[in-house]
């Protein structure tokens, strides 16, 4: 570090160099004097003498005031792109504004101290996004020998896992995107990170985790009826009354359509679903809700049963659908005959005859329409909802957990169910 010299040995050294000038040969020489009098460097007295013709305007230059000017500057601007650099590393880190745990606070500083930045700066800006913490809490926390309580290690490890499951990187933006699975609520986040990356994670961890990071389970909302009952229609009897287990695929299939609003108007999204793992085995969207709307999925699931090897078998498979006008046409009926299939229709203006796929519509809402996972702009068009459905469906057939499926998927649970069928004898 620099010594600092007393302005008034400058100032003195400066008058005498001014005063005793014209008796050496050059300003150098003088400066030389002067430097052994009052015991400074012959060059540090030059450079006085001539700022100070420069600041009272008798030789061009940069002012002293100018210097401290452009000084301060690049200081600040050193500062801000250091702070600049500490909030894009931690972008992620302090997500939604939440205070993250503090082992994850004292991990975060070692890594940007390892980058060559100050503690009291890497401190200061976490204060400033809200994170207040302390640089002496830090040095603390280093001490040799400090004990780290267990719960305090496991709560850390629990956040990183939660942050890592409902967010992913938007390569469009810098803000993280939510996943599917940020969806969640409690006891599914804490079953999915058991699956996947912390097997021994508590209930309360991650309630604590969740909310520390601000997450909570989409709630569903009270739904608008779309169908119309056709009371003068002649309908199929009800098969179900209300049973909605299967005892193998195949065997229960239910269905019902709800509405989406877009921009050009009004689409409709008819869905078909196998009871037995609550698999959504075909769907279709439409801008009208005649009759075309409710017979295209059934094709659509005839043929993908088929392709996966397992198709139905005529006179096992009940088709159950509530008393909207679309489904008691004559066209539906005709083809589920064709095709071997068992028709049923609830009661007119009776939900609970439906009470699985009026669930199933709810959470498709709840999950795919209302928030921004799937699609992230203004639905325009029909175009905008087959593609957001397309990415909902898949993710609940492939990687949603569910509650009545012992928190596993829909297709790893039929998978299960026909590797048992298939198991090969075992040798004597």
């Amino acid at each position: 570090m620099p010594k600092r010299i007393d302005p008034e040995v400058r100032a003195r050294a400066v008058r005498l160099v001014n005063e005793h000038l014209s008796e050496y040969s050059s300003l150098t020489a003088a400066a030389e004097a002067v430097a052994r009098q009052v015991g400074v460097a012959k060059e540090s007295v030059r450079r006085w003498v001539l700022q100070a013709q420069v600041d009272a305007g008798s030789r061009e230059g940069r002012t002293s005031v100018e210097a401290a000017e452009i000084k301060a500057l690049k200081a600040k601007v050193r500062r801000l792109e250091e702070d600049n650099a500490i909030l894009k590393a931690a972008t992620g880190f302090l997500r939604r504004g939440t205070r993250p745990p503090q082992p994850l606070i004292m991990g975060f500083i070692d890594t940007m101290r390892a980058e060559d930045r100050a503690v009291e700066s890497i401190c200061r800006v976490l204060r400033e996004q809200g994170c207040q913490v302390a640089a002496r809490t830090y040095r603390s926390w280093r001490q040799p020998g400090r004990r780290v309580a267990v719960r305090t290690v496991t709560d850390a490890a629990v956040v990183e896992a939660v942050r890592d499951a409902a967010w992913q990187p938007d390569a469009k933006t810098t803000e993280p995107r939510l996943t599917p699975e940020g969806l969640y609520g409690r006891r599914k986040m804490t079953a999915l990170l058991r699956r996947t990356s912390v097997p021994q994670a508590s209930f309360g961890a991650v309630d604590r985790a969740m909310r520390t990071l601000g997450l909570a389970g989409v709630r569903r909302d009270k739904g608008v009826r779309t169908t119309i009952p056709a009371k003068d229609g002649i309908r199929a009897g009800d098969l179900l009354d209300r049973d909605f287990a299967a005892p193998a695929p195949n065997r229960v299939w239910v269905t019902d359509f709800t509405y989406v609003k877009t921009w050009a108007g009004f689409v409709y999204v008819a869905f078909i679903l196998d009871c037995f793992a609550q698999r959504i085995v075909a769907w279709h969207a439409s801008t009208s809700k005649q009759t075309d709307l409710v017979m295209t999925p059934p094709r659509m699931a005839l043929w993908q049963r088929a392709r996966e090897n397992h198709p139905t078998i005529a006179g096992e498979l009940i088709h159950h659908s509530d008393a909207g006008s679309q489904y008691t046409s004559i066209r539906p009926a005709e083809h589920l005959e064709l095709e071997g299939i068992r028709p049923s229709i609830g009661s007119v203006g009776e939900a609970y005859d439906n009470a699985l796929m009026e669930t199933i519509n709810g959470l498709y809402k709840a999950e795919c329409i209302r928030t921004t996972v799937f699609h992230d702009r203004p639905y325009k068009t029909i175009a905008d909802v087959e593609y957001a459905t397309a990415g909902w469906v898949d993710w609940y057939n492939n990687r949603r957990l569910h509650g009545t499926l012992g928190l596993i998927p829909p297709v790893e649970f039929e998978r299960a169910h026909y590797a048992a069928l298939n198991q090969e004898p075992q040798p004597a």
